[in-house]
């Protein structure tokens, strides 16, 4: 049995996605080049907007300090503002900023999850030296030879910057009038992530291709699907029903396990609130009913 390579999806021409387990795409795009350049000069103007703020407020509550504590107080204003902010808000926000928020962006740790003070933090001193100290040629330069816009803090922190206004995703594929008994009675085998993504994919855009490379495709996912299901399809299928079948049996197997294991949890939960309070496994409280 052949397993399904990142060189075979290549070849389908898919787009790098996230993965989670089972196939399900979390459909983050990478961020383009202008929409981070526009953020981060929102980003900046807001920066330098409380950056004069600051200023403001030092000379104000304290007019009559030395030159040396009124330097050490703008220096630690500036970081504050320039360093600390980012920092702050884009661990409150899960990555966002007023800047981000105007382009459609967020940052997202590579393994898609929400990022936390740790990469935010190194985001931010970092963004402090490649994009204020370098006035950004570093960050320019890295980000153009990485496949992801990454600059060095992205890279260093495991993060990176995603558009998160998308396109709305295509409805899900139903079963195919006649496929029903045959896809009931069928064994799945694990049908690989990037495969199940390919075919997703395909489903979702056929109507869009040539007819030629729509039947290609379609030929081909199928050879490739094949491989996990068994038995066959009845003769005569046609290939993009092969694969919506396949694709609804394995939601809804899916499906099933999922509310099996709810019910589950529930009964074991609701026997834990009728055993006795002195009772290893109960939950309830002594006088609680």
């Amino acid at each position: 049995m052949t397993a399904f390579t990142a060189r075979d999806g290549e070849a389908l021409n898919l787009p790098p996605e996230l993965i989670t387990g089972e196939a399900v795409a979390l459909e983050l795009r990478t961020a383009s080049f202008a929409s981070r350049a526009l953020a981060y000069a929102l980003d900046l103007l807001v920066l330098f907007s409380l950056l004069v703020v600051g200023f403001f407020l030092v000379s104000l509550f304290f007019p009559g300090a030395d030159p040396a504590a009124f330097s050490a107080l703008s220096l630690t204003t500036m970081v504050g503002v320039l360093v600390g902010v980012p920092v702050a808000v884009e661990t409150l926000t899960r990555g966002r900023s007023v800047g981000k928020i105007a382009a459609g962006l967020r940052v997202v740790r590579d393994d898609g999850g929400a990022i936390r003070f740790r990469q935010a933090l190194v985001r931010g001193v970092l963004g402090f030296v490649e994009l204020l100290l370098c006035m950004g040629a570093v960050a320019l330069v890295a980000s153009l030879s990485n496949a992801r816009g990454k600059r060095i803090g992205d890279l260093l922190a495991g993060t990176h910057v995603v558009r998160q206004r998308t396109a709305a995703l295509s409805p899900p594929p139903v079963m195919p009038a006649g496929l029903e008994i045959w896809a009931a009675g069928t064994d799945l085998g694990r049908i690989p992530d990037p495969l199940a993504t390919a075919i997703r994919q395909f489903l979702g855009r056929a109507h869009q291709l040539h007819p030629e490379s729509r039947q290609r495709l379609g030929t081909e996912l199928s050879a490739l699907l094949s491989q996990y299901v068994a038995p066959a399809p009845p003769a005569g299928v046609w290939s993009e029903h092969f694969l919506a079948a396949v694709l609804v049996e394995r939601r809804n197997r899916d499906l099933a396990r999922l509310l099996q294991e709810q019910q589950r949890q529930a009964e074991r939960l609701a026997r834990r609130r009728a055993a006795s309070p002195l009772s290893p496994g109960s939950t309830r409280l002594i006088g609680e009913r």
